[in-house]
């Protein structure tokens, strides 16, 4: 084989072998960024259906109590909308949004117990949704005015190492709230504690209710 030839098979190899190192390169980052975009794609169409099934649900709920359709809420059903927040003593450096809308059901099985759901924008511009449970004794009710506890699980706020899920942004929420009800209309007035890891400090939580 003469030189030339040679050096002709040595040219096509090195650059054979660049082009393969540089496609695969870049096939690699193709990939990494269609997965980003999927991921992203994912994730907001799992918040769009998160909030669907809310409004289902308050809507389903408020349906079944105009029909009669069962007798699992006995004692009432509330649909609540989330309007805003105010925020105890903050630090001066941060600042917290403080109109929250959002929509949450409130379903009486007694006088006493309640199951409530909703989501809504919370303090820091994230989606929040929540679950749990109304205690409202009776020796705490006083005319149009009624103190209650909820206890549940709230996402959106970043409870650190003992939060739940992948970042750690789902955790328990223990709050007291006033009640303020006159025949089918109301308000609820949500103590918030503070959530130190994400500088949150006491707020309280403004809702208007109705009842279905």
């Amino acid at each position: 084989m003469h030189l030339r030839q040679i050096g002709r098979l040595s040219s096509r190899d090195e650059s054979g072998g660049f082009s393969g190192d540089l496609g695969g390169k870049v096939s690699r980052e193709h990939s990494s960024n269609l997965s980003c975009r999927l991921s992203s794609n994912l994730s907001g169409q799992l918040k769009k259906h998160l909030a669907r099934a809310l409004f289902a649900l308050a809507a389903g709920l408020a349906g079944a109590s105009a029909a009669h359709a069962g007798n699992w809420c006995e004692g009432g059903i509330w649909v609540d909308a989330m309007l805003g927040s105010y925020h105890i003593r903050p630090d001066p450096d941060k600042h917290f949004e403080q109109f929250n809308p959002g929509l949450g059901v409130e379903c009486w099985l007694n006088n006493q117990w309640a199951l409530t759901a909703g989501g809504f924008r919370n303090s820091l511009r994230r989606p929040s949704y929540y679950g749990g449970g109304v205690w409202a004794p009776e020796f705490l009710h006083w005319g149009i005015v009624r103190i209650a506890a909820m206890g549940g699980i709230i996402s959106g706020y970043n409870y650190g190492n003992w939060g739940l899920g992948r970042d750690h942004t789902i955790g328990p929420v223990l709050a007291p709230l006033v009640m303020v009800e006159y025949k089918r209309v109301g308000a609820n007035f949500i103590v918030i504690p503070p959530i130190p890891s994400d500088d949150l400090p006491f707020t309280i939580g403004f809702q208007l209710k109705v009842k279905f």
